[in-house]
């Protein structure tokens, strides 16, 4: 497991701009369910993340899902985003209570939520369950 110390390297380096990659990173995209379906049946970890531009949870989450999803342990990972405030059905339809809620998936089946969360290595562990 990535220790946090790299993670939080990785974090700055994203922030800085530098980041070449050491592989593909993770796809991402805002929310469609067409792709979500096709990732589902494809077998594919998810990560549904819903935010809001003014969350300051949100924000800190950003780098920190941006470093994992450069780690290649994680290239597979369908990586989409509900906006909070303009997309209320979505959110309603996950089930999402408020803004910086992580959900993710293996396949067709939610493996784990979060909501708050910042500590890098704890978004790392609920990533690592998609997998």
């Amino acid at each position: 497991m990535t220790n946090r110390r790299n993670v939080l390297i990785l974090a700055a380096a994203v922030l800085a701009g530098g980041w070449a990659g050491a592989g593909q990173a993770a796809e991402s995209a805002a929310y469609d369910q067409k792709a979500f379906e096709a990732a589902q049946a494809a077998g594919r970890p998810i990560l549904v993340q819903i935010s809001a531009p003014w969350c300051p949870i949100c924000r800190a989450q950003k780098p920190i899902l941006a470093a994992l999803s450069a780690d290649p342990r994680f290239k597979t990972l369908a990586v989409f985003t509900i906006d909070f405030d303009t997309q209320r059905e979505l959110v309603r339809r996950f089930g999402a209570q408020m803004q910086s809620t992580l959900i993710v998936y293996r396949g067709g089946t939610e493996v784990a939520r979060s909501v708050g969360e910042t500590q890098p290595e704890w978004i790392e562990q609920l990533l690592e369950k998609a997998l």
